[in-house]
């Protein structure tokens, strides 16, 4: 079926017209006059009670071809309301016009078909039909009416293909990740998409140009005015970059403006867009970054080349001078020793002498203490596996007249091996376990102890899990408010003449601790004990 022409069905006018396109064609296909009346008259009738009754009627005139030897003028007319049951009388006299009319109505849509075979179908060829469609097209008016309705037909169809292409357009400008705005030569935004106004978290009705500056970053604000008036100047593109503030960052965008073309020539409006580009330029920061840190990495190596260098002098100097203060220090206690065996009774004299090697010993205490302070370093290389069941057999041993001495209690559970330096280690152990027997009022009961620390558990970022050991006593305890200070050189919490020692032992247990990746703290009160913790990585 090949249409011809189409008439909409809105007034008498159109009735007419609709009478008069019915005669043409049947006259067009050779029918004889009485069949191009009884034809016309048909469609007419159904045609004026759509215009009447009806609501958006069409009339379609079509040539139908069944096959080569038979072919028909087809008129339908289509409608959103039922036709005949409005106007029955209507139909019932097309139907006497015509034998081949046909009606249905469905889904809120009716259809009339009404047919007349057209005689000598062989002559009617596919290049006649053609012609007939072209005569249509181009027909000249019927009456001034049927010229403003052929005006008002192009004009509707003019306007639904620049509405079909502007959704197109707002549908593309709407999909794709970019911000677009139109903006006209007097700072009006004429168009925004869905992806600026979701950006800015805006609706199109607040944007104008000032809005849209509102957004840049003050300091890209002023290039970005001085290549957007310099693009309108000369009426050329303008390329730059920028940041455009989202929530509480900005983003980087490579920004386009292009002038928009009217018919004339003329520029009437221009096209900005807004390109994400934050991620290459954060590419571009790091590679930056990355430059300026192997320039600082070199430095730091040079710097730690010569670090290593003055600690080896450090340390010679540390053993050396150890050994020149240790030396005169031992002549004077050995001579003070001698002396002493030959001292009268004298009260005052004896008191006075012990004073003497007192000071010598602590001071000998001092040097070796300092010097075992400086010779911590971070030696992992030669870490080894430790057993702590033999470095604390080791130390208690070590201990065993103090521990005599004060009738100590001391319990010692299964501990586990670890990587690490076994001379450290037992330093640790001998320093804490000593500072329990010695800040102790009571007879000293010392328990260490072991657990592991689960893996959910995260202290540390350099092993999974660790090893937790504990060292706890009954002594005298210490203030919180010492804790702060009490890791730190030379920090003594009582007085000397009260408990002896010089300060150091603390420090040099977080030395040792740090130095295999570990970690140690405290908790303590005043008359209620003591107990340490001590986390090696496994």
């Amino acid at each position: 079926m090949k249409e011809i022409v189409q008439i909409n069905l809105d007034n008498e006018m159109d009735l007419i017209l609709a009478h008069k396109r019915c005669m043409k064609i049947a006259e067009m296909c050779g029918m004889a006059s009485s069949f191009q009346t009884r034809f016309a008259t048909a469609v007419s009738e159904v045609a004026r009670c759509a215009i009447a009754k009806g609501k958006d009627s069409l009339l379609v005139l079509n040539i139908n071809i069944i096959k080569a030897t038979r072919k028909e003028i087809t008129a339908i007319i289509t409608d959103t309301v039922d036709l005949k049951s409005c106007s029955p009388e209507a139909f019932i006299y097309a139907s006497k016009i015509s034998n081949h009319i046909e009606y249905i109505f469905s889904d809120n849509q009716s259809i009339t078909r009404i047919s007349q075979p057209i005689p000598s179908p062989g002559l009617l060829s596919e290049t006649k039909i053609n012609s007939l469609i072209d005569y249509f097209k181009f027909e000249p008016p019927l009456s001034p009416y049927d010229e403003i309705r052929k005006k008002n037909i192009e004009l509707i169809a003019l306007s639904e293909k620049l509405a079909e292409s502007e959704n197109k357009y707002k549908q593309l400008a709407n999909t794709i990740p970019v911000l677009i705005c139109v903006v006209n030569d007097r700072n009006n935004v004429l168009l925004v998409n869905e992806s600026l106004e979701n950006y800015l978290e805006m609706p199109f009705l607040t944007f104008d140009r000032k809005t849209l500056f509102n957004f840049i970053h003050t300091e890209d604000i002023d290039a970005l005015l001085e290549g957007w008036n310099r693009a309108r100047q000369n009426r050329s593109d303008f390329i730059g970059e920028t940041r455009i503030k989202k929530g509480s960052n900005y983003i980087w965008h490579l920004v386009t403006i292009i002038p928009n073309k009217a018919e004339d020539g003329s520029f009437n409006s221009w096209l900005v867009y807004f390109v994400d580009i934050n991620a290459q330029k954060m590419i571009v920061e790091t590679l930056k970054d990355n430059t300026e840190l192997k320039l600082i990495q070199r430095e730091l190596e040079s710097a730690n080349s010569k670090l290593r260098f003055k600690n080896k002098e450090l340390e010679q100097f540390a053993y050396i001078a150890s050994h020149d203060l240790q030396e005169p220090l031992r002549k004077i206690m050995i001579m003070l020793s001698r002396a002493g065996e030959h001292l009268s009774e004298d009260q005052k004299k004896k008191y006075y002498f012990d004073r003497i090697t007192h000071a010598a010993g602590r001071l000998s205490n001092l040097i070796t203490d300092v010097l075992n302070y400086s010779r911590i370093d971070n030696k992992e290389s030669h870490f080894e596996e430790v057993d702590l069941d033999t470095t604390i057999i080791e130390v208690l041993g070590d201990l065993s007249l103090v521990i005599e001495e004060k009738n100590a209690v001391i319990n010692v559970n299964p501990l586990p091996k670890v990587r690490g330096l076994d001379t450290q280690l037992r330093q640790l152990f001998y320093n804490l376990i000593n500072n329990a027997l010695k800040f102790n009022i009571e007879q000293p009961t010392v328990t260490v102890s072991y657990e592991d620390v689960p893996k959910d558990e995260k202290l540390f970022t350099s092993a999974e899990n660790y090893h937790v050991i504990s060292i706890s006593d009954n002594g005298i305890g210490m203030d919180g408010k010492y804790s702060d200070r009490i890791f730190d050189m030379f920090q003594r919490l009582h007085e000397r003449d009260q408990y002896g020692g010089n300060g150091i032992g603390l420090a040099l247990c977080r030395r040792i601790i740090e130095n295999h990746n570990g970690m140690i703290n405290f908790n303590s009160k005043p008359g209620e004990g003591t107990t340490f913790w001590i986390y090696l990585p496994k």
